[in-house]
């Protein structure tokens, strides 16, 4: 029995594979990138550092029989090189080790939308949106080799999750919904998201999520409302993320704000802040960045400088205080 168990299996596996062959193509696109970079302050200098950064993305879709659409994505990437950090469990944390990252699996249709399915890397509808409009400045200084800085609190979201794009019902109108299974150590949770295009140059875009712990007392919501407005070489953007708990002194408030010009098709210049308030902390983290980048040919120079002010909340103590400036090199391909 066990032996016609395996010539069944190796019978569906080589079809399966045969199928794929013929029925669409897979496609790799990549990147790659390489940066000096340096942290100063008023009690640390940690110098400067090179970094590097490459990967590739696997791109697969073909069309069924039954007119849907599959496809799937898998991104090969060096430096990944860590487990994920989503560890509820260990079913959560198989495979997720280095260089793999982000990969999914997708069906769609024009008349039914798109259902994905995240294995590692993916967003919940929320937290797809709750970017900040200035491009999360904090995650510069929230750094092991300092002071650990504020992070910005989002809803659920990693691996195991499923996306659903709704089909379009109202033109300009983008909604998406999805959901993480129950696991042993958190609750299932959902998450809603809704971007406007329908005006020329503005987008507008709505998302609330779970924020589910496990533990009734610590379930949190998470809601991203963000807005950005292009007019001839100017753009505007603006975004709030808030994040509500019952748990005292864990409520959190992000809104962040850039303005961007554009010089010609190869240079442009965008100034934005950030400014993370803590409930019942007086002291807010704040973080501002300048950033100018010239693009030609596949090929984008960009120079920055970020700089935070209470990282972590801590106004009696300069050493969350520092400056960041980076220089970087990164190609398309």
């Amino acid at each position: 029995m066990n032996n016609l168990k395996k010539i069944g299996l190796t019978a569906l596996a080589a079809s399966l594979v045969s199928t794929s062959v013929f029925a669409g193509e897979v496609t790799v696109s990549g990147g790659a990138s390489m940066t000096v970079e340096g942290y100063s302050g008023v009690e640390q200098n940690a110098g400067k550092g090179f970094s590097m950064g490459n990967q590739l993305t696997f791109s697969g879709s073909g069309e069924l029989d039954n007119g849907l659409t599959a496809s799937i994505s898998f991104v090969l990437d060096q430096g990944d090189d860590a487990p994920a950090t989503n560890t509820v469990t260990t079913l959560d944390a198989r495979g997720d080790s280095s260089p793999f990252d982000s990969h999914s699996v997708s069906i769609s249709s024009d008349a039914l939308g798109t259902l994905t399915m995240h294995g590692e890397g993916g967003s919940s509808a929320q937290s797809a949106l709750d970017t900040t409009a200035a491009g999360d400045i904090w995650d510069t200084f929230d750094n092991a080799a300092f002071t650990t800085g504020e992070t910005v609190k989002t809803s659920a979201a990693d691996g195991d999750i499923m996306v659903y794009t709704l089909p379009s019902m109202v033109d300009d109108l983008s909604v998406s919904v999805s959901y993480n299974p129950q696991q042993s150590g958190a609750a299932s949770s959902t998450a809603f998201g809704l971007t406007y295009t329908g005006v020329e140059g503005l987008s507008v875009s709505y998302g609330k999520g779970d924020a589910s712990t496990g533990v009734a007392a610590t379930e949190a919501d998470a809601t991203t409302m963000k807005a950005s407005y292009a007019y001839g070489s100017f753009t505007v953007a603006y975004s709030n993320n808030d994040y509500q708990t019952a748990v005292a002194d864990r409520d959190q408030e992000t809104t962040s704000y850039k303005v961007s010009y554009t010089v010609s098709d190869e240079l442009s210049i965008s100034y934005g802040q950030e400014d993370i308030e803590r409930e019942n902390d007086p002291d807010d983290a704040e973080f501002e960045a300048i950033t100018v980048a010239y693009t030609t040919g596949g090929m984008t120079l960009t120079a920055s400088a970020k700089e935070s002010t209470n990282a972590a909340h801590n106004g009696t103590s300069t050493i969350d205080d520092r400056d960041y400036w980076s220089l970087g090199l990164a190609f398309a391909f």
